[in-house]
This record gives C-alpha cells, sequence and structure tokens, in this order.
C-alpha cells in the first residue's frame, strides 16, 4: 500500500522517479481515437451519448493518471501494445502536473455533459483542446503541461519527452533552411485556408459544421438570413390562403 503512493516508478540511473513515456503516448493516441469518434458521431448526428462515456471514462482515467498511473486504463491498454519496446523514461513529476490540468479540464466537461447536460460552446471547446494536447502527446511527444510545469515550478523539470529539457543545441537535421521554412509556411496557409472554406462555402450537412457557420457569420449575414426566412414563410402563408380561396 505505501509503494502504492509512491508516484512513478525507481530506476537505477535515473535520481527522479520515472515513468515510461512509450505508455503514455501509446494511451494519448488510443484516447485520441476513441475522443475523435465521439466528437464526429456528435457533430453528425446531433446526440451526445458516446460522448457522454467517453468523458466518463477520460475523467476517471485521468484521475488515476494523478493518483497512480500504474493503474491508469488508458496506459494499462497502451502497455500491452509497448510492452516488448525499450521504455523511455521521462521525469514522473512533471507528467503528473500535466496530467493535473487535464483533469481540471475533465471536471467541467463531465459536469457539462453528464451530469447536467446543457448547450454550451465551452464544452465544445474544451473537448477540442483535449484532443488538440493529446494528438500532440501522440504524434510529436509535446507535452505543453510540462512546458508549463518549468514555469511555474521552482524545480526545474529534468528527463522531459524527447529530451527537451536537457536539449541545448540542435543538430543540423533539426533546423530549418529558407526553401523548408517556406514549404512550412505554404502548407500551413492553405490548409487554414482550406478549412475556412469548408466552414464558410462548402453546404452544411451535419449539426456541428452547420452550428460553426453560424457562429462565424457576421451579424449582418444573421439578420439577413432571418429576414430571408421570414419572407419565405409570409410568402408560404400567404400562398396558402390564396389556395383556400
Amino acid at each position: 500500500m505505501n509503494e502504492f503512493f509512491k508516484y512513478g516508478e525507481k530506476v537505477d540511473g535515473y535520481n527522479v522517479r520515472v515513468i515510461n513515456e512509450r505508455e503514455a503516448r501509446a494511451a494519448a493516441g488510443i484516447l485520441f481515437a476513441i475522443g475523435i469518434l465521439s466528437l464526429t458521431n456528435a457533430a453528425m448526428l446531433g446526440h451526445i451519448i458516446v460522448t457522454k462515456f467517453f468523458i466518463s471514462f477520460f475523467t476517471l482515467d485521468f484521475m488515476m493518471r494523478v493518483i497512480s498511473p500504474s493503474y491508469s486504463p488508458s496506459m494499462l491498454v497502451g502497455r500491452v501494445f509497448v510492452q516488448n519496446q525499450t521504455p523511455e523514461y521521462v521525469g514522473a513529476a512533471q507528467k503528473r502536473f500535466a496530467w493535473g490540468l487535464g483533469l481540471i479540464l475533465a471536471v467541467p466537461m463531465f459536469y457539462l455533459l453528464v451530469i447536467n447536460p446543457q448547450p454550451n460552446p465551452i464544452k465544445v471547446l474544451i473537448c477540442i483542446i483535449c484532443l488538440i494536447l493529446l494528438i500532440m502527446e501522440s504524434a510529436f511527444s509535446i507535452c505543453l503541461g510540462c512546458k508549463i510545469y518549468n514555469l511555474v515550478m521552482s524545480s526545474r523539470a529534468t528527463h522531459c519527452p524527447g529530451g527537451v529539457c536537457e536539449i541545448t543545441k540542435k543538430d543540423k537535421i533539426q533546423t530549418f533552411n529558407f526553401a523548408q521554412k517556406t514549404i512550412v509556411v505554404i502548407v500551413t496557409l492553405v490548409f487554414s485556408f482550406g478549412v475556412y472554406s469548408y466552414f464558410t462555402k462548402v453546404e452544411s450537412k451535419t449539426f456541428l459544421s452547420k452550428k460553426l457557420k453560424t457562429m462565424m457569420l457576421s451579424e449582418e449575414e444573421k439578420q439577413a438570413i432571418k429576414d430571408a426566412k421570414f419572407e419565405a414563410q409570409a410568402a408560404e402563408f400567404f400562398a396558402d390562403d390564396e389556395d383556400e380561396d
């Protein structure tokens, strides 16, 4: 029982308690996959039953990560897939801090989606933020919570994912020349324009896309749509009266 409350594992050669980053990344990928499916389901069908189950699991999972990651459901499932890979040890303290921030995001989502469901754009925004953080950790091994840890805590984190806490100079393969920077900027601009065009130009057919498209309209455009809808209803009303006559 005493070992249960010791956070992280003690590994020879490390001066702090650590966790296996490979398990953390696998767990983040699993949660991201389930989360994006639940969000897609809500966006296309307009109901949140799958999202309710996901948020409940997400909240429980992060609660266990903060208490003891050795018993986190997603971390244990992730271990199944990476158990034959060489462990990548990272400091447990900063990961606990990062997962604590994740739990802070999970609690209001759990309340707004499971305990007291209500239409609120805040829960959608928080959900999207969580998915972004999960894909950043899973695909790129970027832990934003670990970076915040170094900003607010007096003791600096060590053994961060990818060795970012120790790297002081980048190798040549990690830098960009002018042509490579240009490609990155062009790709970013093209993708950004594509997303904007999708929500503003393409016909909205899903619950979420209609909601987002409405949010992007100006007040004049919203009023014009209301006026056009009112005129159409009025024309239909008078047309029915003429048919009855």
